[in-house]
C-alpha cells in the first residue's frame, strides 16, 4: 500500500474479542464442558435500530475473522471476501450490519488447540477436545446472543462455511431468515474425507510435530502442514484452471535437468503455496477442523434429508460452480431437490467457471449480483 493512500472499500477495520471466563462456558456435542472460551470477530457496517439488518458471515477452512478492510495502512492484502464486502458490494456495508467470527478450533484468536489451557498454563494441543460444525455454530450463537440479536437476516458462507450455514437453519431456525449457502455440501464424499485424511497423515508424521506438542520449540511441523496444504490446495483447483495456468511448462530452462528438484511450474507453485500457509497456519487447527468436517452429516441429523430439511424456515439461496470437483454440484442439487419437495423457498444456480472449488473466492462478479439480489429481497420484506 502506498504510503499516504487512501484504503479502498470499507478501510481500516479492527479486531474484537469476546472472552467467556467460565469452565463451562460451551458444551460441546460430545458432551464435554469447555471453557474458558474466547471469540475473535470483526464487525463491518451500522447495526440498524431494530437489528433486522445483521447478516453473519461463516468463513470456509483456512479463513479467519478478517472478511474486509484493512488491519493497518501497511497491508498488502485486505481480508478474504474483501471483494464481496463493503459499500455497494453485495453484502453491502451501507445497508448490512457484517459480522465474521473466526472459528472454534482455529488459530486466529478463537480458542483452539495452540491456546493457552488454563489448568496448566501450556498450550492445549491435543488436549483441546474434538470439535464438530455443531460446535462452531454454538459458539457462533454465543456470539450472537452477546450482540443483542434475536434473528440474523442472513448467514452466508463457502465450502467449511456453508456446512455451518446448514447447521444453522436447523439447529436455530427462529434465528435467521435466510441462508446462502456457497460451494458447499451437507456431508462430505468418500474422497474428500480421504484427502483430509492424507493431510492429517502427513503432519502427523512429521518428526517434529510431536504428538502435538511443538509449540514454544525451535522445529514446527512445516514440512508435513505443507505437504497437507499442497494436497488440499490441488483439491481447491480444476483441470482446467492447471493446464492453462500451467500446463506442462518448466520454470527456468527448455530441457530437463535429470535430478528431483522441482522443475515444472506447478511444482513450484505447490511449493509457495505450502510455504504460505505455514506462515500463518497451526498444524494441530489443520487436524481438527478437517476432523470436523468429516464428521458432518446433514442428511442424517434428524433420521433422512427431507425430515432434517422439514426443521428449517428459512429462505435459501444455494451456489455451485460446474468445476468444483471437491464438492461438486451434484452435491448442491441433492440439497434443493430435498428443498423443492418439502416445500421450501429455494433459488439454486450453478455457475460456469473453469476454477474449480476456489471459484467462490475468485468469480465474485457473478457471484454478487446473485446476492447481492437475493439479500435486497429479504431485506426488503419479499422472503
Amino acid at each position: 500500500m502506498t504510503e499516504g493512500a487512501e484504503l479502498p472499500g470499507i478501510g481500516l477495520v479492527r479486531q474484537h474479542d469476546l472472552y467467556i471466563d467460565d469452565k463451562n462456558a460451551l458444551t460441546l456435542e460430545s458432551g464435554v464442558a469447555f471453557g474458558p472460551l474466547n471469540i475473535r470477530y470483526e464487525c463491518y457496517g451500522t447495526l440498524n435500530a431494530d437489528k433486522s439488518n445483521a447478516v453473519l458471515i461463516v468463513h470456509a477452512f483456512s479463513g479467519d475473522a478478517h472478511a474486509a478492510g484493512y488491519h493497518s495502512s501497511d497491508d498488502r492484502k485486505p481480508g478474504w471476501w474483501d471483494s464481496m464486502i463493503g459499500p455497494g458490494k453485495a453484502f453491502d456495508t451501507d445497508r448490512y450490519f457484517i459480522i465474521c467470527s473466526n472459528t472454534l478450533g482455529g488459530c486466529t484468536g478463537t480458542s483452539g488447540p495452540g491456546s493457552i489451557n488454563p489448568a496448566s498454563g501450556e498450550p492445549y494441543a491435543l488436549d483441546f477436545p474434538v470439535i464438530t460444525i455443531q460446535d462452531m455454530v454454538e459458539t457462533q450463537r454465543i456470539l450472537i446472543d452477546h450482540l443483542g440479536i434475536d434473528q440474523l437476516l442472513a448467514i452466508a458462507g463457502g465450502s467449511m462455511g456453508g456446512m455451518q450455514v446448514l447447521e444453522w437453519s436447523i439447529r436455530y431456525p427462529e434465528r435467521l431468515r435466510t441462508a446462502i449457502v456457497i460451494a458447499s455440501t451437507g456431508r462430505l464424499s468418500a474422497q474428500g474425507i480421504a484427502f483430509n485424511a492424507v493431510g492429517r497423515n502427513a503432519i502427523m508424521s512429521d518428526p517434529h510435530w510431536n504428538g502435538g506438542q511443538y509449540y514454544g520449540k525451535d522445529q514446527i511441523p512445516r514440512q508435513g502442514l505443507s505437504i497437507a496444504r499442497m494436497v488440499g490446495h490441488i483439491t481447491y483447483l480444476s483441470e482446467e484452471s492447471m493446464r492453462v495456468k500451467f500446463g506442462r511448462r518448466l520454470q527456468t530452462r527448455d530441457d530437463f535437468n535429470f535430478d528431483f528438484s522441482d522443475q515444472f511450474q506447478v511444482e513450484s507453485y505447490l511449493e509457495y503455496q505450502g510455504d504460505q500457509f505455514v506462515e500463518r497456519f497451526d498444524a494441530n487447527s489443520y487436524i481438527y477442523l478437517s476432523k470436523a468436517m468429516d464428521y458432518y452429516d446433514f442428511s442424517s441429523r434428524y433420521g433422512t434429508m427431507d425430515s432434517t430439511i422439514d426443521r428449517s424456515t428459512a429462505s435459501f439461496l444455494v451456489i455451485s460452480y460446474s468445476s468444483d470437483w471437491l464438492f461438486p454440484s451434484y452435491q448442491s442439487k441433492e440439497l434443493v431437490y430435498a428443498m423443492m419437495r418439502r416445500g421450501k423457498d429455494v433459488s439454486y444456480t450453478e455457475l460456469d467457471s473453469p476454477y474449480g472449488h476456489d471459484a467462490f473466492l475468485l468469480e465474485t462478479g457473478r457471484q454478487e449480483i446473485i446476492v447481492s439480489s437475493f439479500l435486497k429481497s429479504a431485506m426488503e420484506g419479499r422472503r
